[in-house]
Formats: C-alpha cells, sequence, structure tokens
C-alpha cells in the first residue's frame, strides 16, 4: 500500500513538472517569436506606414537603415550606384553620417564624388547624400546624383565664356581702329586702309552674333511645327550661290550632282543654314584651284529612306584628335587658319543641332592632306512625318550633351563608311 502511494505521488510529482516545463517553454517560445530578428529587420513589416510607398516613388536613391547600420530597404537606384553591397552601406562617409544622426537627431547633407564602378575610365560620380531619422530605431539616407547636372553646367559655362571671348576680339578691334582712324584723320591712305580693317571686324562680329542667334534658335524651336517637303536641289543650289563668291576668289570649283528631285521633310530655313554652313566650311578650307562636290543619294533604312547630303572637299583634311570636338561650339581645328577666313566656330554645331532636331546626324569622313566629307542624313519627306514625335526629345537632350561624346559616335560611324561616302557624285553638273 505504502509502494503504491510512493509510486502516485512520484507520478504527480513528475506531471507537474512535465507541465511547468511545457509552460515554460511555450512562453520562451512565444518571447522569442515576437523578439525581433536580424531577418525581420529586412522585411518591409518594420519600416511605419507609409514610408515604403513613399520612398518608391522617389527621384533619389533611398537607403533605410537600422541601429546595427544594416540595410532594411533599399531602392534599386541605390542598388545601380553601388551604394549597398552584401546588405550593407558601401560609402563609408555615409556610414558615419548616419551614425551621427542616429546619435543626435540631426538633419545632416554632403556632396561627395564617389569612384564610377564598371567603367575603366577615371570619372568621379557626383552625389548630393541627405541623412534624417526615421522614427526612433531607423535613419533615412536619400541620395542624389548631380553628375549630370554638374556636366551640363560646366558646358554653358564654357559656352558663356566662350561667347564673351569671342566678342571681346572684334569690338576691341573695333575700338583700336577707331582710334587709328581718328589719329590718321590726315592721311587717306591710312585711313582708307584701318576702315577697311573696321569692315572686317565688323563683319566678323556680324557674322558672330547671327550665328549665336541661329544656334539659339535651333536649340528652342521645334522645326517640324512649321515643316514643308522641301526639295533638295533647292536646298544645294542656295548653298552654292552662298559660297559662289569665295569660290571664285580662290578659283575653287563647285560640282553639284547625285539623284534628282528627292525631298525632305523640315524647316526650310534651318535646313539651308545647315547645308551652307558644310558648303562654305568646305571652300574656306580648301586650298585654291580645288574641287568641292555636293551630291544627294536616297539610300534604304529599317525605319524609312534617308536622304543623304555629302559634301566632299580636297582641303586640308581633319586629324583624329580633332574628329572627336569639331561639332562643339567654338572649336576650331587651326584657330590661326579661322581668323584668316573669318570663322565663328559655331558653324558645325548648328549642323548638328538642325540634324538632330529632323531626326537625322551628321557624320564625318576625313584624312589629313586628302581632304573630307560631310554628310548630312536626313528622313525623306514621306518617313520623316513619322519621326516628328521623336524629334523633339533628341533635340532636347542636346542641350546638355556632350558635344564631343556625340562628334567621337558620329566619326565612328563615318570611319566605317569610308570611301563609300566619298563616292556619291555621279556625273555632276560643274558649275562657275
Amino acid at each position: 500500500m505504502d509502494v503504491n502511494a510512493a509510486v502516485a505521488a512520484a507520478a504527480a510529482i513528475a506531471g507537474v513538472c512535465t507541465g511547468v516545463i511545457a509552460m515554460l517553454a511555450f512562453r520562451w517560445s512565444e518571447r522569442d517569436q515576437k523578439r525581433p530578428t536580424r531577418t525581420s529587420l529586412h522585411t518591409d513589416a518594420v519600416l511605419p506606414p507609409g514610408v515604403d510607398t513613399v520612398l518608391s516613388v522617389l527621384r533619389s536613391s533611398a537607403v533605410v537603415l537600422d541601429e546595427a547600420d544594416a540595410v532594411v530597404k533599399a531602392s534599386s537606384a541605390a542598388y545601380a550606384l553601388g551604394l549597398v553591397r552584401g546588405g550593407k552601406l558601401a560609402v563609408e562617409p555615409m556610414l558615419q553620417m548616419a551614425r551621427d544622426t542616429r546619435r543626435d537627431g540631426e538633419i545632416r547633407q554632403v556632396e561627395l564624388d564617389l569612384p564610377r564602378r564598371g567603367t575603366g575610365r577615371g570619372e568621379a560620380l557626383a552625389v548630393s547624400a541627405r541623412v534624417a531619422p526615421l522614427g526612433s530605431r531607423l535613419v533615412l539616407l536619400l541620395v542624389e546624383d548631380l553628375t549630370e547636372a554638374r556636366r551640363i553646367e560646366a558646358v554653358r559655362r564654357d559656352f558663356v565664356a566662350n561667347v564673351s571671348h569671342e566678342l571681346k576680339t572684334p569690338v576691341g578691334a573695333l575700338s583700336l581702329l577707331s582710334e587709328a582712324v581718328m589719329d590718321a584723320a590726315d592721311d587717306p591712305e591710312a585711313v582708307e586702309r584701318f576702315a577697311g580693317r573696321m569692315q572686317i571686324e565688323a563683319t566678323r562680329l556680324t557674322n558672330l552674333v547671327q550665328e549665336l542667334i541661329d544656334l539659339s534658335r535651333v536649340q528652342n524651336d521645334d522645326p517640324l511645327e512649321d515643316a514643308e517637303p522641301v526639295r533638295v536641289d533647292e536646298l544645294v543650289t542656295e548653298a552654292i550661290d552662298r559660297c559662289r563668291h569665295q569660290a571664285g576668289t580662290k578659283q575653287i570649283t563647285m560640282a553639284a550632282g547625285g539623284t534628282a528631285d528627292l525631298h525632305i521633310w523640315g524647316n526650310r530655313g534651318q535646313l539651308a543654314a545647315a547645308l551652307g554652313n558644310l558648303v562654305e566650311n568646305a571652300v574656306n578650307y580648301s586650298p585654291a584651284r580645288t574641287r568641292v562636290g555636293i551630291a544627294a543619294r536616297r539610300v534604304n533604312a529599317p525605319g524609312g529612306d534617308l536622304i543623304e547630303i555629302a559634301v566632299t572637299d580636297q582641303g586640308i583634311g581633319i586629324s583624329d584628335k580633332d574628329k572627336e570636338r569639331i561639332f562643339e561650339r567654338f572649336y576650331r581645328v587651326d584657330p590661326a587658319r579661322s581668323r584668316q577666313t573669318g570663322g565663328t566656330g559655331l558653324g558645325l554645331a548648328i549642323v548638328k543641332h538642325v540634324a538632330a532636331s529632323h531626326g537625322g546626324e551628321v557624320a564625318v569622313w576625313s584624312s589629313e592632306g586628302q581632304g573630307s566629307t560631310f554628310t548630312l542624313k536626313l528622313p525623306e519627306a514621306g518617313a520623316a512625318r513619322d519621326r516628328g514625335q521623336q524629334s523633339t526629345a533628341e533635340r532636347d537632350d542636346l542641350d546638355g550633351e556632350d558635344p564631343g561624346a556625340d562628334a567621337q559616335n558620329d566619326t565612328h560611324t563615318a570611319q566605317h563608311e569610308s570611301r563609300e561616302t566619298r563616292e556619291p557624285i555621279p556625273a555632276p553638273e560643274v558649275l562657275p
């Protein structure tokens, strides 16, 4: 009897212990589930309501850090910029800013230059980083890419500097020449000589101002708003007439040929200015008693037929390093020669903008001592109507674009065409 009572008491004690252990295990498990883990910190649930939605629509790269500096949330742009790697913020200055903000709750902002990933070039990535507390435990980092804005600002700053320099030269010359005329009032020959120089400088100043106006117009206006079918033959004739006197002075023969009765859809004035600039360039940089050819032809292209207008000269040619920059504003292959010819360095920049705004491009082939061929490639009248909606966006992209980079791409394309581009003049008509 005593044995049975002892067994029963032991069983009761064991049951109580088992119940207590089970209850403790349940409570421990429940508490463990409620405790935030590193995995749970990487889910959207830890973010305050609505933050995830706001971060998804921000243009800036966004990174949310927890108290252990682990990344809770990061936008795809943050990964693309290389800010986040392996679940950690990879930029030490930004990480230090986040720690300081977590400590004192103060909003911080700084601009940094970061190495660019995935390129062999030593270009820096300019960013603006802003850190702010997000709730009691999280820190929000917003990073904005300033690289493009800085590049555009540099282009504009250089443009203003170049304009100021180019305007200063003829204005200063006119001032000095006017003083010389006053001092030589009793010498008719000197007055006549100085007056002739003043006319040259005044013409150069007028051309510069006019080309600045033309460049501004082709950048800001939509040429297809008042577009019309334009005969290529008429554009060629007008370009030749524009340069006939200069060509005659140097005894340069001008030849027109190619396919007749071609049409381009666009602004007639801008197209005439672009082709006129190419022909004038060819005449100015060609030696005496040489030949300049202008020819047009139709070529097949995936998006519709293109009209190619090639201007070929037998001039001094362009070196490889200069071909990368000739479409930049105010860039001159030979500054000394440009002063003799009155060139402003804006002609090819205008050609490039006109071509792009009409849905086309301009390419160049050249070899030093063998001459150059500039080719305008524009959609034919029928195909150009279909491209009208795209031209405005292409033109706007040019405002912040590096002219040298696009010129390099055009040059690369044109070099593959090589001699094919220089053979577009079947049986040209020689013009006096």
